[in-house]
């Protein structure tokens, strides 16, 4: 019994360690859109431009058919002042978002479980209609790590919860005295 007791709290051990490299990478990811967003409302189309191609000019020296480096000076290039604008409030809105649920999840918010789960499945659903719009292996990529960060949170809020409720019936529980 002791044996099943150990490998079960090793299993929650790695899914909690997992839990915590999902967020922290969701926390990453937000902190990057936020970036890119409050650049695409400061630089002008012509000055991202410039920037992404001195950025990459070394890598498509050395490989000119590089894929990265091409869809983004592709992406720069077709942007306008308008689209920019737009396109940074998004990013900063959904970088915003996801600090500070990771924020909420890092410092174990009840709360935080449910929105988190709420909040990135709206994103998944709308990375699965853009992948019906055009095929993307990076967002087809991106989409299935967020299913499973989903999927650890769900884990995690309900391991927590059934602590919680340990704890609350110990609490409840007339105490025995020795007299």
């Amino acid at each position: 019994m002791n044996i099943i007791r150990i490998n079960k709290e090793k299993e929650e051990r790695g899914l909690h360690d997992l839990f915590e490299l999902g967020i922290v990478l969701k926390g990453i990811d937000g902190t990057l859109e936020l970036a890119a967003g409050v650049l695409l409302w400061f630089l002008t189309p012509a000055a991202l431009n410039g920037f992404v191609g001195g950025l990459f000019r070394g890598e498509l020296a050395e490989d000119p058919k590089d894929w990265l480096a091409h869809v983004l000076l592709h992406t720069t290039r077709s942007l306008t002042a308008g689209l920019g604008a737009y396109v940074g409030t998004l990013l900063v809105a959904h970088g915003l978002v996801k600090m500070f649920l990771v924020a909420g999840l890092w410092k174990g918010k009840l709360w935080a479980y449910p929105a988190a789960i709420a909040a990135f499945a709206a994103f998944v659903a709308y990375e699965l209609y853009q992948l019906n719009l055009s095929y993307s292996l990076f967002l087809w990529i991106v989409t299935i790590v967020d299913v499973l960060v989903i999927a650890l949170i769900a884990h995690e809020y309900m391991h927590v919860r059934r602590h919680l409720g340990r704890v609350q019936a110990r609490a409840k529980a007339p105490s025995e005295e020795i007299r």
